[in-house]
């Protein structure tokens, strides 16, 4: 049997988050630092175990302000928590393209059992001869269970900020080696 290791392409890839402003837009964000990494069993994607890791640092909602407080107490608290962690457990086939990603998300120093659909976009070999793969990641957390429980209401007696966030990444990988096993 061999084992595949791939390593995601930063260039080619992002890592993006939508949450409910005023209830009636969503404020997009992502993160400019990131890292990820799956082996697979042969070429058996169901056999992937996924990691991943985000730095708090890098937020970017296109206003400063606005990260900075998401890095902050209120969010993030990147002063005690700098990183957002990922740890798949099961990848379960459910369609010809489509997985369920089944894992652990770390945010804020609490750690919660997430499941994460994933479309299987392909695999080539670019023009310098590297194996690629890529993948469209979604779902949905809820902040509060996180422990990112800031909201305000506003004038009128809205929410400020739903509690709900969507986790939206396109990612490329390049495959790293090839282990054979004995």
């Amino acid at each position: 049997m061999t084992t595949s290791k791939w390593v995601v392409d930063p260039t080619h890839s992002e890592i993006r988050f939508k949450v409910k402003h005023l209830m009636i837009t969503s404020v997009t964000g992502q993160f400019n630092s990131f890292g990820a990494s799956f082996e697979t069993d042969g070429d058996d994607l169901t056999t992937a175990r996924v990691q991943f890791s985000a730095d708090i640092h890098s937020i970017s909602t296109n206003n400063e302000q606005r990260d900075a407080h998401l890095r902050g107490g209120d969010f993030f608290d990147a002063e005690n928590h700098p990183r957002v962690l990922f740890e798949s457990s099961r990848l379960e086939k459910t369609g010809e393209e489509h997985y369920k990603m089944h894992g652990v998300l770390t945010m804020r120093g609490t750690s919660r059992p997430v499941v994460l659909d994933v479309e299987f976009g392909g695999r080539t070999v670019d023009p310098w001869g590297n194996a690629r793969m890529g993948f469209s990641v979604s779902g949905i957390i809820n902040r509060n269970d996180y422990g990112v429980s800031f909201g305000m209401v506003s004038e009128t007696g809205g929410i400020l900020l739903g509690e709900d966030v969507k986790i939206l990444a396109d990612v490329q990988f390049i495959r790293q080696e090839v282990l054979q096993e004995a």
